[in-house]
């Protein structure tokens, strides 16, 4: 599993020329063009369009590289009851709030959404 967080804005376009700037290199992006990974040598950074009010907001997320149902399985023998598995427009993703409720996003990308 690959730690993914998630930062969120209004501006993704400004947001990724920053982060540019710093000398992230542009990845995988979303045709719309309100997604786009940042690779780095210690991780990615992901950058989603975002209103005004969640502009900052930044999230942990997971990409999993198996089903999500055996994530959420491993969870619930483990005592966490995750959400749903719901089909998002990048693949599949499932939520579950940490022992101290902050809800962690697990990710199963279809690269083929991707440009």
């Amino acid at each position: 599993m690959r730690v993914l967080p998630i930062r969120y804005s209004a501006d993704v376009e400004a947001l990724t020329r920053f982060y540019r700037a710093l000398g992230l290199e542009a990845g995988p992006a979303s045709r719309p063009g309100g997604w786009i990974e940042l690779p780095a040598d210690g991780g990615t950074l992901a950058l989603h369009r975002g209103t005004a009010e969640e502009a900052g907001r930044c999230e942990l997320a997971f990409e999993a590289d198996e089903p999500l149902e055996d994530v959420a399985d491993r969870l619930r023998a483990a005592g966490f009851e995750p959400g749903p598995v719901t089909d998002e427009g990048f693949g599949f993703s499932l939520r579950v709030r940490d022992p101290d409720g902050v809800w962690v996003q697990i990710n199963r990308y279809d690269r083929e959404l991707y440009t």
